[in-house]
């Protein structure tokens, strides 16, 4: 099954059509401590954002998501860092509405096809872009954004690559996220700065439900 973010047989909960058009930012999230999860979920989705990606970089990463899915059922809830066939079918067992990768090899944009969510396949070169394409999904991942380029990169490559829609992530900033957001192959950029460490590890929900109303009103 073929499948991308803007043609699912099952679109993401709260979505109706493309990811990338939910909100101009997606909270780029990773929870250490599983008692932070649903109350992260629920200030982003207080400031605005009903949109979370949820990184598998912790041990607890996969309960947080069944966390989130049981207990904060308004939130669009996305599955990130996700780089093997096994962790994308993880992810889906676990209650993701779609998937990020970091990169994409052909193995597991087919085995992110096969699972049937959505998703945005990482890619930070044209032709890691025109692979994607080719495997008939036009919405991707830029990243690490800043690193591999940045706004001005994305730029340079909207001509040649019309049909390419990018979510960048890594690296983008409060202040940095409009330049991104105004480029016609952008529809929303990752932001970790929504979710700061110290907040997390503080219980400041009200700080990060903050920083969520800021980023939602930057569209």
């Amino acid at each position: 099954m073929r499948c991308s973010l803007t043609s699912t047989p099952e679109p993401p909960r709260g979505a109706g059509g493309s990811l990338l058009d939910l909100v101009p930012v997606v909270p780029v999230v990773v929870i250490d401590d599983l008692a932070h999860a649903v109350p992260t979920a629920r200030a982003l989705v207080a400031g605005g954002l009903p949109v979370i990606e949820l990184t598998l970089r912790t041990p607890v990463a996969l309960d947080a998501v069944r966390a989130i899915a049981a207990e904060v059922p308004e939130i669009t809830l996305g599955v990130g860092t996700v780089t093997t066939p096994a962790q994308a079918e993880a992810a889906a067992d676990a209650g993701a509405g779609f998937l990020v990768s970091p990169g994409t090899t052909p193995t597991l944009l087919r085995a992110m096809l096969e699972v049937g969510l959505p998703f945005l396949p990482g890619t930070a070169t044209v032709t890691e872009a025109i692979a994607v394409l080719e495997g008939g999904v036009s919405e991707m991942k830029f990243f690490p954004a800043e690193a591999s380029g940045g706004a001005a990169y994305l730029k340079s490559i909207a001509s040649p690559l019309p049909a390419a829609r990018f979510c960048p992530t890594g690296g983008i900033t409060a202040a940095s996220a409009p330049t991104y957001l105004a480029l016609p192959n952008v529809g929303c950029v990752g932001g970790s700065w929504l979710t700061p460490a110290d907040a997390l590890a503080a219980g400041d929900w009200t700080r990060i439900e903050t920083l969520a109303r800021e980023a939602a009103a930057l569209r």
